[in-house]
């Protein structure tokens, strides 16, 4: 083995070794002794309550059984606490599975990353987060993979479009964080998009703003085109009417004049009417194009290199309403490391390709079972 190629796989071992994973769920056994099942909307009647199942379809009965949301229209909420621990100067990996077994019509797939002071029994939509990550699907209006970061008590959601799926089997959402306040989104292990922080939210007030001394001036012409001066309505124009009685109309058999009135045709447009004369339009003469107003500095900017780092990661959440229930969260892990989770993407990928198969099989399990069922006459097909 050459020493370039010792060099790497020591470096690579190395960083393996120096990896902290904060958080590991896979939801095997004893899953409920880890997590907090919010009591918030219980008096209200519209918790809803948590399931542990691998679906229908899986590669592994029990490894792949995850939590599962089971009752249609409710709020899902439940946390999990891990040691306190503050991502400055370190990549932050959020990533997590997820199945819409139920093919999810509207409701979200996304979990949140919280910081220190969490009542984890009363766990809710109003509680502060830092992160929150994952699929958001309703109709066909909403399909997007959200992401949104909390600064300063405000949350910001990113400005582009992050791509979602929204089959039946399992995927991975994978968030990176950047201590240089750069991000990707991997689905599946394929990157969806990537940014940063300053330039793909609003968090930072723009580094320049409009000119407030600055206006158009009075006289600027902004006009492309005018009408022609020189351009004269036609003589006669305005004598043709917009409607005419109709000349092949006939005065039906059965009118009276004495009781029906004088009988007049109905009135039918005019085939020679030539609508409201226009001049034609010209280039202007004087037109200086598009004023656009000058930019100054923002006297209110203030960079900021820290956008990525948050001092409290505590909690992991799901905080979700679903219409339609079913939904499957597995294999949640948060580290400083991405190769720590991609072992997970590895194995998310062979359990999509089995779910698939077990599918399959079943489809044409019923097939053949339709196939030979009685006919209507008391016979099989295999029979006749």
């Amino acid at each position: 083995m050459r020493a370039s190629t010792i060099a790497v796989a020591l470096l690579g071992l190395l960083a393996c070794a120096s990896a902290t994973t904060y958080f590991n769920e896979g939801f095997d056994a004893g899953w409920e002794s880890r997590w907090v099942k919010s009591k918030n909307k219980e008096s209200e009647g519209t918790q809803g309550k948590w399931g542990w199942t691998a679906g229908k379809y899986y590669g592994d009965a029990e490894a792949d059984k995850g939590l599962q949301t089971s009752e249609d229209a409710r709020f899902y909420q439940i946390s999990a606490e891990f040691p306190e621990f503050s991502n400055k100067g370190k990549d932050l990996v959020v990533q997590f599975n997820i199945k819409h077994e139920q093919n999810l019509d509207c409701g979200g797939g996304y979990i949140k990353i919280l910081p220190a002071g969490v009542n984890q029994e009363n766990f809710n939509g109003d509680d502060k987060y830092n992160i929150m990550f994952g699929p958001d699907i309703c109709g066909t209006s909403t399909r997007k993979t959200h992401l949104i970061f909390q600064n300063k008590g405000n949350n910001y959601l990113i400005k582009k479009e992050i791509p979602v799926e929204t089959d039946t089997y399992t995927h991975v959402y994978t968030l990176v964080l950047h201590p240089d306040n750069t991000f990707e989104v991997y689905t599946d292990g394929r990157e969806v998009t990537k940014g940063n922080l300053k330039d793909d939210f609003d968090i930072l007030p723009p580094r320049q703003i409009k000119d407030p001394q600055a206006s158009k001036p009075a006289d600027w012409v902004d006009e492309r085109m005018i009408p022609d001066p020189e351009d004269k309505k036609p003589e006669g124009w305005d004598d043709t009417p917009r409607e005419i009685r109709d000349p092949d109309a006939k005065k039906p058999d059965d009118w009276d004049d004495d009781l029906d009135g004088e009988w007049e045709a109905p009135m039918i447009p005019n085939p020679e009417f030539r609508g409201e004369w226009r001049p034609k339009m010209i280039e202007n003469p004087a037109y200086k194009g598009e004023w656009v107003h000058p930019l100054v500095d923002n006297p209110d900017f203030k960079d900021d290199d820290t956008l990525y780092q948050y001092d409290s990661n505590k909690y992991v959440g799901i905080e979700i309403w679903q219409v339609k229930a079913g939904t499957i969260f597995d294999n949640i892990i948060v580290t400083d490391n991405k190769a720590e989770a991609d072992v997970y993407v590895e194995r998310a990928n062979k359990t999509r390709d089995a779910e698939k198969k077990a599918e399959e099989e079943e489809r044409k399990k019923n097939e053949a079972a339709s196939a030979g069922s009685d006919d209507g006459h008391g016979h099989t097909h295999d029979e006749l």
